[in-house]
């Protein structure tokens, strides 16, 4: 039997209500606690069915438990929200509602981020979390994308100030609750939308702010040239908005992966890279080539990279950016290191600047100031160092991809290199001052520091700018230029001619290029420094590629040696990263010049001396074995030569004299195979089995390969293993086959360092893999057949 019709007026509007309530809470009978309620919503969010948000609640329910529950009228403020949020509703009133929910949020979110109090979320259900858990952060998202929906033709539109409030809500609700970010960036129309919102001033820094936080935990890549009018956009920002933008690009146009690339195994990058090429170019890839696209892109960097201090933005635009920054609390450990230097200076100088509490504003809307109002030159300072951490990343980034050569001739056209010089002492290397600048909670030694970071990040951008790259010239000025061409004269050697090339009008200006400022810094700097590694990675990676005598000796003569060997024996130092660092340059600087050998020679002067660094080489040869190698290549190569300058360093050298004794060859050869596996390759290690190779071909170029396998055989069973080193290298040797025969980049490099033709390296490979057990050079006759061990597949382990 049908059920009568309800009756008509409120009581039936209140039924269907009642109705739809129940339904929602699953059927529950009576009135459910608090701690159902929420759990309830929380379980909705995740199903996406039952209770979801406010508008399911009536006001008066909300009320009564929000007496019980303290929920700050939370729920209450978002069903209005609903209410007059509407397609046709002109906004007014929701936005005088967001503003009454914003206050709520902002100060929990304060709290949260400078650590004043703890918040247990689960058990108190702070503002965020309930502001959440009834929907709205889902609601905000449809008010912010209205834009898009047209009615009749005409599409909705927004005030700025409306969704200023819309982001820095959804904003401080993703620093206090965990998981909203995620939900956000897993909207991805949302986040593409997002970046209209930067076409307004007004608004840029809210949606800057958060793109950021949202792509840094999207799973997978956005794609740039999915953003509407992404050329237009970028094209109209100003160079304030383009700094700031650069920390969106910074997640955007890097891999994935590419902070731990040492520590991946080759085996997995390889199979990653027959994946991409079947896949085509990766997410970063494109985004790359997005903003390359972009006219002007690449200058507007290179200006902002080498901007001075003084031609940074005037005072009460920067003063309108730190009052955002104070309410935008990504940024406020910034701020709080601003301010607490502007305050020192303030109280020694009498520079009076007036910061306001958030929301006091002139009718212009910059911030009050006071008449005498003169930006500290420590904030200026800062400004301009925040910034360039970005632009500087954005164009590392650059040089390393694809567009690598496009990418180097812009910045050389644009004089990046110059105006980084003129930065170098007064912005990038200045002195600390007694009040260094240190972000909250950090101190003036910490990787975080942002003087620290920026130094870093220059020295990172001076060796990819100058490695394998004829435009490494760059970093002398025309006086440094003109020595190569003495160095090269007075040697009668050709000069290189790279160096004939570069265009003068580019180079380094002063009386000190770039890279003689960075020797100079470099001898100074403190023992346990941790800039030491990555200043050597810089200097090593100017002498990489083709050895040329010049600029070794451009770098002698400058002292680099004895710096290098006091540091290493002197100073016997301890970390395995910066020894690394130093025995490669030391063996890019020693390479093939005897005038580097007869330094050596006198700097380390006694047994005493030379214990301490034979010490050093064999304590990791994973760290050493690039310095082992470029000696071994220079012995073969002197005793070849007939010289008395040579003759006179092979017969006083103590390197070289005990490098060229068959035991030592042999200790070395079976240590660097002993320490590697097809496993555990990686890019740092592979060098291990390269120095390994070229020790053998050079026994072959003697013709004694054949007793340097007789002995490793020896060797071998001394140590009651026999097979197991043998066996080892023939699966490494045939890694070796798949890697580099299909990677010409790579081989090259091998063939650039060496001086010997790749070919070479072929034919030694197949010779050692040849499967005949009668060839008195091929592995397998070394290995007797019970231990025979030679077919194992190359997979993961």
């Amino acid at each position: 039997m049908a059920a009568a019709p309800a009756a008509a007026g409120s009581g039936a509007g209140r039924g269907r209500r009642a109705a739809a309530t129940v339904a929602a809470w699953g059927g529950w009978g009576g009135r459910p606690r608090p701690g159902n309620i929420l759990l309830q919503l929380r379980q909705g969010q995740v199903t996406g069915r039952g209770l979801v948000r406010a508008v399911q609640f009536t006001e008066t329910f909300l009320t009564e438990r929000d007496k019980q529950s303290k929920w700050s009228g939370i729920p209450q403020l978002l069903l209005k929200l609903y209410a007059s949020s509407h397609l046709h509703s002109d906004f007014i009133e929701c936005q005088n509602i967001l503003k009454e929910i914003s206050p709520l949020l902002s100060m929990e979110a304060m709290a949260f981020v400078t650590e004043e109090r703890k918040l247990t979320q689960e058990t108190t259900y702070p503002n965020t979390y309930i502001f959440d858990l009834f929907g709205g952060v889902d609601l905000l998202v449809e008010i912010l994308m209205r834009p898009t929906i047209s009615i009749r033709g005409q599409k909705l539109k927004i005030s700025d100030e409306m969704s200023k409030d819309c982001l820095s809500i959804l904003y401080n609700t993703c620093v206090c609750t965990e998981g909203v970010t995620k939900r956000l960036a897993e909207k991805n129309d949302f986040v593409i939308f997002l970046f209209t919102l930067m076409t307004s001033k007004k608004t840029f820094l809210q949606t800057a702010t958060l793109i950021e936080d949202i792509l840094g935990v999207k799973k997978e890549m956005i794609r740039l040239d999915e953003v509407p009018n992404l050329s237009s956009l970028v094209s109209n920002f100003d160079q304030q908005q383009l700094a700031n933008f650069c920390r969106i690009l910074a997640v955007t146009i890097s891999e994935m992966d590419t902070g731990n690339d040492d520590k991946h195994t080759l085996l997995a990058k390889n199979a990653q890279q027959k994946k991409s090429l079947s896949l085509g170019p990766s997410a970063a890839e494109i985004n790359q080539a997005a903003l390359l696209s972009i006219p002007g892109f690449v200058e507007r960097l290179c200006k902002l990279a080498t901007r001075k201090v003084s031609e940074s933005t005037g005072t009460a635009s920067f003063l309108q950016e730190l009052e955002e920054w104070y309410t935008w609390l990504d940024n406020a450990l910034v701020l709080d290191a601003l301010m607490r230097v502007a305050n020192e200076e303030s109280e020694h100088n009498q520079a009076s600047i007036v910061f306001p509490p958030p929301g006091a504003s002139e009718e212009n809307g910059l911030p009050h100031t006071s008449t005498r109002t003169q930006l500290p030159q420590s904030m200026k300072i800062m400004h301009e160092i925040m910034y360039k951490l970005e632009v500087l990343y954005v164009l590392c980034v650059l040089l390393m991809g694809r567009q690598r050569n496009q990418v180097h001739r812009m910045i050389a056209e644009f004089k990046l290199i110059p105006g980084l010089n003129n930065l170098f002492d007064k912005l990038i290397w200045r002195k600390h001052s007694a009040s260094a600048l240190v972000l909250h909670g950090h101190n003036q030694n910490c990787d975080c520091s942002p003087d620290i970071t920026l130094k870093i990040q220059f020295l990172r951008l001076l060796q990819s700018f100058s490695d394998h790259h004829e435009n490494k010239y760059l970093l002398l000025n025309n006086q440094e230029l003109n020595e190569l061409s003495a160095i090269s004269l007075k040697a009668n050697i050709p000069e290189v001619e790279a160096v004939l090339n570069t265009d003068r009008s580019l180079v380094c200006d002063g009386k000190r290029g770039l890279l003689t400022r960075l020797l100079q810094v470099m001898k100074k700097e403190p023992a346990e420094s941790s800039f030491r590694f990555w200043q050597a990675r810089a200097v090593e990676s100017f002498l990489r590629g083709t050895t040329s005598y010049a600029d070794q000796m451009f770098l002698l003569k400058r002292g680099l040696l004895e710096h290098i060997l006091y540091c290493i024996v002197d100073s016997e130092c301890k970390s395995r990263d910066v020894l690394q660092s130093y025995f490669d340059l030391l063996g890019e600087l020693m390479k093939f010049n005897v005038d580097a050998f007869k330094r050596f020679n006198k700097y380390i002067n006694t047994d005493a001396k030379f214990q301490v660094f034979l010490k050093q080489i064999n304590s990791s040869l994973v760290d050493s074995n690039m310095l082992v190698r470029c000696v071994t290549l220079s012995l073969d190569r002197f005793e070849n030569q007939v010289d008395m300058k040579v003759a006179e360093v092979l017969s006083e050298c103590r390197l070289l004299a005990y490098i060229s004794q068959v035991p030592t060859q042999m200790s070395f050869l079976f240590r660097l195979i002993n320490i590697i596996h097809v496993q555990t390759l990686t890019q740092e290690n592979v060098s291990c089995l390269n120095t390994s190779l070229v020790i053998l071909m050079l026994a072959r170029r003697k013709e004694r390969l054949p007793l340097y396998l007789r002995l490793l055989q020896r060797m071998e069973h001394s140590k009651k293993y026999p097979g197991f080193l043998l066996n080892n290298f023939h699966n490494l040797l045939r890694f070796w086959q798949q890697h580099y025969l299909h990677k010409d980049k790579d081989s090259t490099c091998l063939e650039n360092s060496s001086c010997i033709s790749f070919s070479y390296w072929k034919e030694t490979v197949s010779i050692l893999l040849n499967p005949d057990r009668q060839s008195p050079s091929a592995l397998v006759s070394y290995i007797e057949e019970p231990y025979m061990d030679i077919d194992r597949d190359f997979t993961e382990e």
